[in-house]
């Protein structure tokens, strides 16, 4: 006698068995034939019902074991930057006639190991997994498991079995400092983000191996760590303004972070691009609202998004895969926050 599942239906094999017929029987039911009893069809439906299948995705998925579902675990949905990625994933997914279940974490790990233990053992596909704080090691448990899944700019350097999609940072700090270079400046702060992110690091490391290309000698008073939020560009900031030989110019490490230093350089009365030259990273919505408009290198959120869902797609219906990190190209953006520094660059 075949064992009733303990788990909801995924297969026509388990609506069989809970609702004691042949699949063949199911898939009449599901497809709507008529050559099926009134009692036999609602005993089908009525297990149908009680999972709460759609009707018109049940046959598929139940025929096929997949759900057309997609986790996308992200720390927040309210911030710009990431509502760009889950733009670009969500656009990629309604192509592929697959839906999102958007699970926020709020940059909690326990909440996101939580919801990682749901999406694998529930009804989805698959997960995209945006900035997780999962360490290697508990991504490699969820690789060997066989789920499914894809990273969006991991936090951490990641095994070679892990896919992930990722921007060029570090080429977008050599742009970002190049440019700040050829305006003239030489006396350029950096506000970094989180030391341990992944992004934080190659974004650094791209500033310091541009200034050291120019002759320039790394000066630890002018890089402030921040929390890439506005507060912390606005705090970071007023520490590289009030040294005795302040900067001419700040290098942001996000757009908000950027903007934060707008406001405590206002504070201070300096104008901006005049007295100070402001430059961001990621392009975001409030790069364009702010006043003046940023200077940023853009990273392609969308993008992202969508070359997330295509290689997360190839892995769920287990396609060949030449290359499973994919980075993609930053690009300086030029608006009105940096210009020549007064003075020739001294004050």
């Amino acid at each position: 006698m075949s064992e009733i599942p303990k788990q909801p239906p995924r297969t026509i094999q388990d609506v069989a068995i809970l609702a004691g017929v042949s699949m063949a029987t199911v898939s009449r039911v599901l497809n709507g034939h008529p050559d099926v009893s009134t009692s036999t069809r609602e005993a089908v439906l009525r297990v149908v019902r009680e999972f709460g299948f759609s009707k018109n995705r049940t046959a598929h998925a139940l025929t096929v074991g997949r759900t057309s579902l997609i986790g996308v675990a992200i720390p927040e949905v309210e911030s710009t930057y990431f509502a760009g990625i889950l733009s670009g994933a969500a656009e990629a997914l309604y192509e592929r006639d697959m839906r999102v279940v958007l699970c926020p974490t709020h940059h909690e790990h326990g909440r996101e190991v939580v919801l990682l233990d749901r999406l694998m053992h529930g009804t989805t596909d698959g997960a995209l997994l945006v900035l997780p704080y999962e360490s290697e090691d508990e991504l490699e448990t969820l690789h060997h498991h066989g789920y499914p899944f894809v990273v969006v700019e991991p936090r951490t350097p990641l095994g070679d079995d892990i896919a992930y999609v990722t921007a060029t940072h570090f080429a977008g700090a050599v742009l970002a400092t190049k440019h700040l270079l050829e305006l003239g400046h030489r006396r350029i702060g950096a506000i970094k983000g989180p030391d341990e992110q992944l992004a934080s690091q190659e974004r650094l490391n791209g500033f310091r191996s541009t200034l050291a290309s120019a002759g320039i000698a790394p000066d630890p008073a002018l890089e402030i760590g921040s929390n890439f939020k506005f507060e912390g560009g606005e705090a970071a900031a007023a520490k590289l303004l009030d040294l005795p030989n302040p900067p001419t110019a700040i290098f942001a490490f996000n757009d908000e972070v950027a903007i934060g230093a707008m406001i405590a350089a206002r504070a201070r009365g300096l104008r901006i691009p005049e007295d100070i030259s402001i430059i961001g990273f990621d392009d975001a919505l409030p790069a364009r609202l702010a006043t003046p408009p940023l200077t940023t290198v853009r990273q392609p959120l969308a993008e992202l998004g969508r070359t997330a869902v295509s290689l997360l797609h190839r892995l769920i219906n287990k396609q060949r895969i030449e290359v499973l990190r994919i980075e993609l190209h930053t690009k300086l953006i030029l608006r009105e926050s940096t210009a020549a520094p007064p003075y020739g660059g001294r004050r």
